[in-house]
C-alpha cells in the first residue's frame, strides 16, 4: 500500500517514451525502503517498520532483490558524484547511471518486484496458533434441563488434494432427554403423629430431600387450606380437619422436617375466614410446638398495609394482587392442600389454594360476600375467570413444594355447603416440587385424566387450570412426563365423584 501510495502521488512528468533514473528516484527510494526491511538490511529500518522475523526466500528472488537494490544504490552515488556533492566513490557500472529504462519496462520490473515481495516467502515470527478443542465432562448424576451444547466441528488444517469418494456428513447431534417432573406417593391410613411423620418424610426422600429449597435460616411460609370458617358444620360425625380442612398433623410433620433442613423462621398463612380458625382446627397448638408464627393473610398485620406484588408479563385477571407483605419476604413458600373436588374450578388441590392468598375484603362483588367472589365472576360466569385468577396467583407468588393431604377428605365438593360432598377415605399423601405435576398426579389418583377439557369432568363448569399453568409452561400435566416415585397411582388410585349438581 506504501508503494501504491508513493506512485500515486508521484508529480505527472513528460509523456516522453522514457524516464531517467534521476526523475524515477522517488519510487525506487521507496521500493529500496521496502527492500531493506524484507531482506534484512539495516537494523534501524527493521525496528520502525515493527518486523520482528526473518525474511526467507527464494534463493533467486532474494539475489535479485539484492542486486536491483546494489544497483540503484550505485546510480545514487553516480548521481551526487555527477552533481558535485561530497567526495563518495565512483559506481563499478558508470552505464548504469545514464542509460535511460522505458516507463513500460520499469513498470513491469517494479511489479514483478513487489509480486516478489508480496510472495509467501516472508511468514511472520510466530505463526497463529489454532485452538485446541477442549473436552468438558458432562456432570454426572440426575439429567438437566439444559441439553447440552451441539457439537464443535474439529478445525481442518485445509482441503486435501485428494478429497474422499463419499463425503461423510457432519454427526446430527441427539438432544438430551427433557427430565422427568417427579412426584412422590405415600400411604397413611390415618393421621397417628408417628405415621403422618413418617410419610411426610419418606415423601420428601422420594423427591431428593429439601436441600435445594431450604438453606440455614431461610424464611419458609406454610400455607394450608382453612376454608368456610368455624361456623359452618362439618358433615355428620366427621370433623373438619378429616373432611374439608388440611390436618395440622400434616403441618406439624412438614413443619418438623423443615426444621431440620436448617429453616430459620416458619410462618403458617391463610386469608381465613374467621379469627377462630386457627385455635379451633388445631393450628395454634402446632405454632406453639414448630415456634412457628401465625398471619392471617386477610389483615396486612404485622406491616402497616397491604403490598402488590406484580404477576408479570401475560397476566390474565389482573396486573398485580395486593398481598400481605411476609409473602414477598419468604424464602421458600410450600402449598398444603386438601385433595377435593370443587364446584366451580372442578379441582382443588395446591394451586387453588393460592386463592386464599388475597385479602377477601379486596376482591368480592359485594360488601355482604364472604368469600373472594370478585375472582370467581361478579357476573356468575366464571368458566373462564376464576381459572386464570389460579394461574395469575401461581405466577405472584410461586410455589415451591406442593404437599397434598388426601388421608382422610370429601369428594363431590369442597365442603358443607355444597350438598353432595361426602367425607371418603383415600389414605394417600401426594407432594412435589413442582405444582402442575404434582396436581396432575393427585388428579390421576383421583381417577381423573389431567389434561381433559371444560366440560368434562371434573372441569364441569370451567377451563382446566392445569392446561393453562402447562401452556405458560409452569410445569407439565402429562402423566407420561412425570416420574412417580414411592407408591403407583395405580396401587391408590380412588375413584372420586365429581361435582355433578
Amino acid at each position: 500500500m506504501h508503494c501504491l501510495y508513493t506512485l500515486r502521488s508521484l508529480p505527472q512528468y513528460s509523456p516522453a517514451k522514457t524516464w531517467r533514473a534521476e526523475s524515477i528516484w522517488p519510487i525506487i527510494q521507496a521500493v529500496i525502503g521496502f527492500g531493506k526491511v524484507l531482506v534484512g538490511f539495516g537494523a534501524p529500518d527493521r525496528a520502525q517498520s515493527g518486523f520482528k522475523g526473518e525474511c526467507v526466500l527464494q534463493p533467486e528472488l532474494k539475489l535479485g532483490i539484492i542486486y536491483t537494490i546494489k544497483s540503484v544504490q550505485e546510480r545514487q552515488l553516480a548521481m551526487k558524484a555527477r552533481s558535485g556533492a561530497g567526495s563518495h566513490p565512483r559506481p563499478s557500472n558508470p552505464s548504469l547511471v545514464s542509460r535511460p529504462i522505458s516507463r513500460r519496462r520499469f513498470l513491469q520490473t517494479l511489479s514483478a518486484f513487489a509480486v516478489g515481495l508480496l510472495a509467501p516467502g516472508c511468514p511472520p515470527d510466530k505463526p497463529p496458533e489454532t485452538p485446541v478443542p477442549t473436552y468438558t465432562p458432562m456432570p454426572t448424576g440426575a439429567p438437566t434441563s439444559t441439553p447440552p451444547s451441539a457439537p464443535t466441528a474439529t478445525p481442518t488444517v485445509g482441503p486435501t488434494s485428494t478429497p474422499p469418494a463419499t463425503p461423510t456428513p457432519a454427526p446430527t447431534p441427539t438432544p438430551s432427554p427433557q427430565p422427568l417432573s417427579r412426584v412422590a406417593i405415600a400411604q397413611a391410613s390415618s393421621y397417628d403423629r408417628q405415621l403422618v411423620r413418617q410419610q411426610v418424610e419418606a415423601l420428601l426422600d422420594g423427591l431428593g430431600g429439601l436441600q435445594d429449597l431450604i438453606g440455614p435460616g431461610d424464611r419458609v411460609a406454610i400455607k394450608p387450606n382453612l376454608t368456610g370458617g368455624t361456623g359452618v358444620a362439618p358433615p355428620p360425625g366427621v370433623p373438619a380437619i378429616e373432611s374439608y380442612i388440611t390436618h395440622p398433623e400434616v403441618v406439624r410433620a412438614l413443619g418438623e422436617l423443615l426444621r431440620d433442613a436448617g429453616a430459620g423462621q416458619l410462618f403458617i398463612v391463610e386469608g381465613v375466614f374467621d379469627p377462630d380458625s386457627y385455635p379451633v382446627w388445631g393450628y395454634e397448638e402446632v405454632a406453639g410446638q414448630l415456634g412457628a408464627t401465625l398471619v392471617d393473610l386477610n389483615a396486612p398485620h404485622p406491616y402497616g398495609d397491604f403490598i402488590s406484588m406484580p404477576v408479570g408479563e401475560g397476566w390474565f385477571v389482573y396486573q398485580a394482587y395486593a398481598v400481605n407483605p411476609i409473602l414477598s419476604e419468604i424464602d421458600a413458600f410450600v402449598s398444603v392442600a386438601k385433595m377435593k373436588c370443587h364446584w366451580s374450578c372442578g379441582l382443588t388441590l395446591s394451586l387453588k389454594n393460592l386463592i386464599g392468598l388475597v385479602p377477601t375484603n379486596y376482591y368480592r362483588c359485594s360488601p355482604d360476600h364472604a368469600y373472594r367472589s370478585d375472582l370467581h365472576g361478579c357476573d356468575g360466569v366464571f368458566t373462564t375467570r376464576l381459572p386464570r385468577a389460579v394461574i395469575d396467583l401461581a405466577r405472584t407468588r410461586p410455589i415451591h413444594l406442593a404437599l397434598i393431604d388426601g388421608i382422610r377428605t370429601v369428594e363431590a365438593g369442597e365442603g358443607p355447603w355444597v350438598n353432595t360432598t361426602a367425607p371418603v377415605q383415600p389414605g394417600v399423601l401426594v407432594a412435589g416440587k413442582n405444582p402442575v405435576a404434582t396436581d396432575a398426579v393427585s388428579a390421576a389418583v383421583m381417577g381423573f385424566d389431567p389434561t381433559i377439557s371444560y366440560p368434562s369432568a371434573p372441569f364441569l363448569r370451567s377451563d382446566n387450570h392445569l392446561s393453562l399453568a402447562h401452556d405458560l409452561g409452569l410445569g407439565t400435566h402429562r402423566l407420561e412426563e412425570i416420574q412417580v416415585v414411592g407408591s403407583s397411582i395405580d396401587e391408590v388410585r380412588y375413584e372420586f365423584r365429581p361435582c355433578w349438581d
